[in-house]
């Protein structure tokens, strides 16, 4: 795969699960939950068990975007310590495995100073940032800093985008496009919507980078289901949870090694 520290390799990583006839695996963590050690060692038992890049969460005492389990895990992280640099060094110990995308809300970015920010995430590997509240007519300054150090700026895309927007957002994305399922914040679904095949397919049409979908996805089938028309396959509640329900480290990490190693096969079916 190509150097892990670039914007590049995420592509790279789409490019390789393309080649294996099936979408590409992007497992997400809350950074420092529920406490800096756990949060490394789940890390990177994603990359053992086959994830093809990571989204790494920066707790932030405000994540307007995320449900009530993410919610309740940034919370945790902040209490127990977790800060931008703790997140980081979890970044840096498996970003030359993988590629990896932190996710952080724009308050955070520009509070450090994007030009500082991006040095930042560069020198622990980073390989894009998702900055899920940041418009698009105001991504200038943080995407310039970001692209200064060839870090991809990931676009979201809703279904309630309508297509001019959409066209817009393909048109600057890099990365890949990250195609929220459903109207709302994070949480895991028992069904996802059956117009969902329409917007993967649109996003696709108009996208020159891989669109990946998240929101919702909770279970093996549900991400093979989304991954026969996805490029990629985001999950996070789901293993959020894993996470603060698991009896210690060792629980947590056999408990999301078991459940993207049962994914990953399912995707490749």
């Amino acid at each position: 795969m190509a150097d892990a520290t670039t914007a590049t390799s995420i592509e790279s990583a789409f490019a390789s699960a393309r080649s294996e006839g099936r979408a590409a695996l992007m497992p997400y963590l809350m950074g420092g939950f529920p406490d800096h050690e756990t949060a490394t060692a789940v890390a990177t038992a994603y990359a053992d068990a086959g994830a093809d890049l990571i989204e790494l969460g920066v707790p932030f005492s405000d994540p307007l975007a995320d449900g009530p389990t993410i919610h309740a895990a940034d919370t945790a992280a902040l209490a127990a310590g977790a800060t931008l640099d703790t997140v980081l060094e979890t970044c840096g110990a498996v970003s030359d495995r993988l590629p990896v995308a932190l996710m952080v809300y724009a308050n955070m970015v520009l509070a450090a100073d994007p030009i500082e920010f991006a040095a930042k995430a560069a020198g622990a590997g980073a390989a894009g940032v998702i900055v899920p509240d940041l418009p698009l007519e105001e991504r200038a300054s943080i995407g310039d800093a970001l692209e200064a150090r060839d870090l991809a700026l990931i676009p979201l895309m809703a279904p309630t985008t309508p297509p001019a927007r959409r066209a817009e957002i393909c048109a600057v994305a890099r990365g890949f496009v990250y195609l929220v399922s459903t109207v709302g914040v994070t949480g895991e679904r028992v069904e996802l919507p059956t117009e969902l095949g329409e917007l993967i397919a649109a996003a696709k049409a108009e996208a020159d980078v891989p669109v990946a979908v998240g929101f919702g996805i909770s279970t093996p089938e549900q991400a093979a289901a989304v991954g026969r028309e996805a490029d990629g396959v985001i999950i996070g509640t789901r293993l959020v949870r894993e996470v603060g329900e698991a009896n210690g480290r060792d629980t947590a990490v056999q408990g999301v090694t078991r459940f993207l190693r049962d994914t990953r096969e399912a995707l490749a079916g």
